[in-house]
């Protein structure tokens, strides 16, 4: 794997970086952020524990960085509609953050949040997944997508 940077200190990082751009964008501030932001956090949380719940109950790695240890290949439960539920849930919390503090520079650091885990996380996971699965994963990436 090229990545060495664990995803939840790249979130970390890109939410901080939401926080404190947040002088360098026009603000756009009213009440509905604050129950959009909110909601989207929820939503993220469900999401991403519901993940790891499932990692879990499979008796299955949760480290990122080490996809090769993998022992089963989790398809159900919320895996059944997203190949990277806990990935889409620190995304969806990125964009609460976004929300609530820096709407305009949230949106384009979640997407470049985005972009680097698919292209040095997801991507190397899948060839992993492919490596130790190989049909079982294939069609499961056939029937399910990568995001959402």
């Amino acid at each position: 794997m090229n990545n060495r940077i664990p995803p939840p200190i790249v979130t970390l990082i890109c939410g901080i970086s939401i926080y404190y751009s947040k002088s360098f964008f026009n603000q756009f501030l009213n009440f509905s952020n604050n129950g959009i932001s909110l909601f989207l956090l929820i939503l993220g949380l469900i999401i991403f524990i519901s993940a790891v719940r499932s990692f879990r109950e499979q008796k299955t790695t949760v480290n990122p960085l080490k996809p090769k240890q993998a022992s089963s290949l989790v398809t159900s439960g919320i895996f059944s509609f997203s190949r990277n539920p806990m990935y889409l849930g620190m995304l969806i919390i990125l964009l609460s953050i976004s929300f609530k503090f820096n709407l305009l520079g949230g949106i384009i650091i979640s997407l470049l949040f985005f972009i680097f885990i698919t292209k040095f996380q997801i991507c190397p996971e899948e060839e992993a997944m492919n490596e130790l699965f190989g049909d079982k994963f294939t069609q499961y990436s056939n029937t399910t997508r990568r995001w959402i």
